[in-house]
């Protein structure tokens, strides 16, 4: 007769008293980590701000019509998800909007001209946004991955080589004639698309509402020229830029019913700086004076007059830096990630290559950064070759170029790698259905694979990004400037970034430049990365919700 033997279960003897400890261990380390960074960043908000200078009066006017307002409104949202995530979008979305105001104002009108970005603009930008339309509507056409892809590469050697003639009709049309046909055009296209499919609205209303940009672009003139601070060009951007995003958040938080109470978080913010500097004036309180203000966003650095230092030409660089830097990690790095996932072969001489090729991304997601900047210094900076009829010098010391391919080799592997994983976590039976249904390899990555990978995939991504902008040994080590006193005016040009200026000021004898100066570019150096995490998490969360 055979005996049962006792089996011993896969973890042993588990201790109640260990977990418990464990437990509440875990809890206070939360908190003291918690704790601790929220007094760092109370900290420099306090020098940056200059509450310091502030009087009581003060204090007590926006405690009680914007922070008790403020307070009462997150008590009211915190048990329903709905008006936290209709308040999120519309602040995340705000602000991106007022970002990529400001990113586009620099990059079309700053460091290029309207008749260059009209230039590209034909060449790249405008038939990429055809191709995506049609692709969307004609789900069967396999080749438009691949004719983007071509016109990804192509484009700008085309628009590089038509550039005369191409900026000498964007001459002719002007700065705002160039953005109307290039910004507000696509964008009421995009408008009319988003109130189509995303809100479904019938054909009648969403042709209204793409008719409605255009035509409040040209109304509005007449007012816009009245305020001497914004010209019509800058006017035009914000339209697209600032207005697309904000309507959208708008309107899908409107057109919910839950979601309809986060209306109040903008009024009540709004309301409450009104309310509160308009008491403030009565009583006649002490106002703090605040490091970070107009003059301090928009001037260039001083080394000898804290009062008079500015980070505009950082942080100019600092936002073309880092949007090259997305282009080139999420391009190459979600395109390595899919090859190495989908085509690369696993097995056979091939397979071992694959696995080798996995393992040295592995290991260069651990390199310090440093060694990116010696990298970057050898293959961009000092290298010389011959290729064919041309020879290649690099790209020169410190320019905006070279500090974007130098990051992006710093953070590729990361968005490899992490690109990587989401791709595997999509699971093989939903490919297989795919390719059931008659799907090409193709079609079943864009339609199945990328829709249900891409939150992890910009999880990695925001991750590598936010690592990104806040370096400071690449930039050494390929010859950034520390201080530069004007903004780069291209891709060749040399550069400073907010890091860098940072670092130099913090070295400064003056206690004013140490405390005050330095915890001001922190804090604009944090708004910035802060809002396009923001905004990569919203568009994280989209996707993760349609995907589930």
């Amino acid at each position: 007769m055979a005996t049962k033997s006792p089996t011993q279960t896969e973890f042993g003897e588990v201790s109640r008293i260990k977990g418990i400890v464990f437990k509440y261990v875990s809890f206070v380390a939360s908190i003291v980590g918690i704790l601790a960074l929220g007094v760092l960043l109370a900290y420099v908000f306090w020098d940056a701000l200059g509450l310091e200078s502030a009087g009581t009066g003060w204090y007590l006017a926006y405690t009680g019509t914007l922070l008790v307002p403020l307070l009462a409104f997150f008590a009211y949202a915190r048990t329903k998800p709905d008006v936290v995530a209709g308040a999120f979008e519309l602040f995340s979305l705000t602000l991106a909007g007022v970002m990529l105001t400001v990113a586009s104002v620099i990059i079309l009108s700053i460091i290029a001209s309207p008749a260059v970005w009209f230039a590209y603009f034909l060449t790249v930008v405008g038939p990429l946004l055809a191709l995506f339309v049609y692709g969307q509507y004609e789900r069967e056409a396999t080749w438009v991955g691949l004719a983007m892809l071509v016109t990804l590469v192509a484009g700008p050697v085309v628009g590089t080589l038509g550039l005369g003639a191409l900026t000498t009709v964007g001459a002719l049309l002007g700065a705002p004639g160039v953005y109307f046909l290039s910004l507000v055009v696509p964008g009421a296209a995009l408008s009319a698309y988003l109130a189509a499919e995303r809100f479904d609205a019938s054909r009648r209303v969403s042709l209204g509402i793409g008719v409605v940009v255009p035509v409040l672009a040209i109304v509005a003139v007449p007012v816009v020229d009245t305020v001497p601070a914004i010209s019509r060009s800058v006017w035009l951007i914000a339209l697209v830029m600032l207005g697309l995003p904000v309507g959208y958040a708008v309107a899908n938080t409107a057109r919910t019913r839950e979601r309809r109470s986060a209306f109040a978080l903008p009024v009540i913010a709004v309301a409450g700086f009104l309310a509160g500097g308009a008491i403030v004036d009565v009583i006649g309180a002490t106002k703090p004076s605040p490091w970070l203000d107009w003059q301090y966003l928009t001037s260039s650095p001083s080394i000898s007059n804290a009062a008079e230092a500015g980070l505009y030409p950082a942080i100019i660089g600092s936002i073309f830096l880092i949007v090259l830097v997305s282009v080139f990690t999420f391009v190459f790095g979600v395109g390595a990630a899919i090859y190495l996932e989908e085509y690369a072969p696993n097995s056979g001489v091939l397979g071992t290559v694959t696995r080798i090729i996995n393992v040295n991304i592995s290991n260069l997601a651990g390199v310090p950064s440093v060694v990116y900047g010696l990298l970057g210094l050898g293959i961009f900076v000092n290298i010389e070759a011959q290729l064919g009829p041309f020879t290649y010098g690099g790209f020169g010391v410190g320019t905006v170029f070279t500090a974007a391919l130098t990051l992006s080799l710093l953070i590729l592997p990361i968005v490899v790698i992490s690109a990587q994983e989401a791709v595997r976590s999509v699971p093989s039976s939903l490919r297989q259905a795919s390719y059931g249904m008659g799907a090409t390899r193709w079609q079943t990555i864009r339609n199945v694979v990328l829709p249900r990978s891409l939150p992890g995939i910009l999880t990695g991504t925001i991750l590598a990004l936010g690592r990104a902008i806040g370096e400071t040994a690449p930039l050494i080590m390929i010859g950034a400037a520390t201080t530069k006193f004007s903004p780069p005016a291209g891709l060749f040009s040399k550069l400073t970034a907010m890091p860098m200026q940072i670092y130099a000021w913090a070295f400064l004898p003056g206690e004013d430049f140490r405390y005050g100066v330095v915890a001001a570019g922190v804090v604009t150096l944090l708004v910035v990365m802060l809002t396009m995490n923001s905004v990569a998490i919203l568009v994280r969360n989209k996707y993760q919700q349609e995907a589930n």
